[in-house]
């Protein structure tokens, strides 16, 4: 693999674990990178952290920045929100989240 990607895998709503290499120099965020990938993320308000169609499961040991007011805000109204709830829109693409391991939430919000 590229020096500028990591791996991230993401969990599908069928249970089916997808392995995505990602570019850490292209200034993504994990829904962005499902949606390249064509997996059912929808994103409605483009990454602003309004909407919550990108939330998912932390599955794996990743340390991830701490949640901002807007992300936690959102998960507050979203439905299937669990303690390891995050926004993918939330999460950036970069060497620190190599390996992370992330559940897509059913759909519904």
């Amino acid at each position: 693999m590229a020096d500028n990607m990591i791996m991230v895998h993401i969990i599908d709503r069928e249970g089916v674990q997808h392995d995505l290499e990602a570019p850490t120099d292209m200034n993504m965020n994990i829904m962005e990178l499902c949606r390249s990938y064509e997996l059912p993320v929808e994103g409605r308000c483009g990454g602003m952290a309004m909407c919550a169609t990108c939330q998912c499961y932390l599955e794996s040991d990743t340390e991830l920045p701490e949640q901002n007011d807007s992300e936690l805000n959102m998960l507050d109204e979203a439905f299937f929100v669990e303690k390891n709830s995050r926004l993918g829109c939330q999460i950036h693409i970069s060497d620190a989240i190599d390996g992370i391991v992330l559940r897509l939430a059913p759909e519904g919000n």
